[in-house]
This record gives structure tokens, C-alpha cells and sequence, in this order.
């Protein structure tokens, strides 16, 4: 299993407590695979929703391809997510609950196939926010303090 990272959503790990991740394949036309592969998306303001039984993603950022023309796409169209049947009834029963979203983790290739791992996840209140800017500053004076005792 060969995985190449394209697109990361580093937001979504400060925004949110993410609580069971799914790997989900993306809809996509040709010249939006081979820009793709250049590595032109952003999943930053991206959001998913279920409508009618079908996972969509929204607000997905592929740029267009430049060798594409009259064949590129909308770069900030709604994008068909492929899941199966029984994962996408689990996900729409837990999004019912109070306070669930799913949010785009990271766009990858798995093999030669564009994934997007998406992730049933919890909003953090600010308090929460805090406390993980904190704990990640401890972190870094540590490393640091280390790192010049080694040195």
C-alpha cells in the first residue's frame, strides 16, 4: 500500500476532538486527478454533508489544471464521496446527535486512487483550544531544554 499525502487539514485537528475516521473515494474528472498529482487542492474551508443517502464534499479547492481548457472543471464544486451503503447510515445516525460534524482530514493517493479520509468529529470549545496550545508549548520548551543539554 503506497500513500502519498496531497492536501492535510491541520485545522480540523484544532478545531475539533476527532473521534472515528473513514476512508472515502472522491468522484473526479481527469484533468482534476492530474492537477491532483501536482499537488493543487485545499481541504481547509472544505465540509461534508449527507443529502438523500449520499455523501457530498463542499467547498473541496482542486485548481485547475493548466493543460486542461475547455475540460477543467468548477475548482469549488460539490464532489460525490464514495462510501458504503451501511458506513453512510452509521455516520448519518451519529451526526443526529448533538454536536457531530464530519470534517476532511487529509486527500491522499492510495495506489493510484485519490482518497479522502474524512473524520466523525466533536467541535472544541475555546477552553479545549487553549488547554492544547498549552500542552503543545510545554512540549516544545522540553524539546527544547533537551535538545540544549544534548548539545
Amino acid at each position: 500500500m503506497n500513500k502519498k499525502l496531497i492536501a492535510n487539514n491541520k485545522k480540523a485537528y484544532h478545531d475539533y476532538f476527532l473521534e472515528e475516521e473513514y476512508e472515502a473515494g472522491i468522484e473526479l474528472f481527469g484533468t482534476e486527478v492530474k492537477s491532483l498529482r501536482m499537488g493543487k487542492c485545499s481541504v481547509k474551508e472544505a465540509f461534508v454533508r449527507i443529502e438523500n443517502g449520499e455523501v457530498f464534499i463542499h467547498q473541496m479547492h482542486i485548481s485547475p489544471y493548466e493543460k486542461g481548457n475547455i475540460f477543467n472543471r468548477d475548482p469549488l464544486r460539490t464532489r460525490k464521496l464514495l462510501l458504503h451503503k451501511n458506513e453512510i447510515l452509521r455516520l448519518g445516525q451519529k451526526i443526529k446527535e448533538k454536536g457531530y460534524t464530519l470534517v476532511p482530514v487529509e486527500v491522499y493517493f492510495k495506489d493510484s486512487k485519490v482518497k479522502l479520509k474524512i473524520a466523525l468529529a466533536k467541535g472544541k470549545k475555546l477552553y479545549d483550544k487553549r488547554a492544547d496550545i498549552a500542552k503543545k508549548d510545554m512540549k516544545r520548551e522540553i524539546e527544547r531544554d533537551f535538545k540544549i543539554r544534548n548539545a
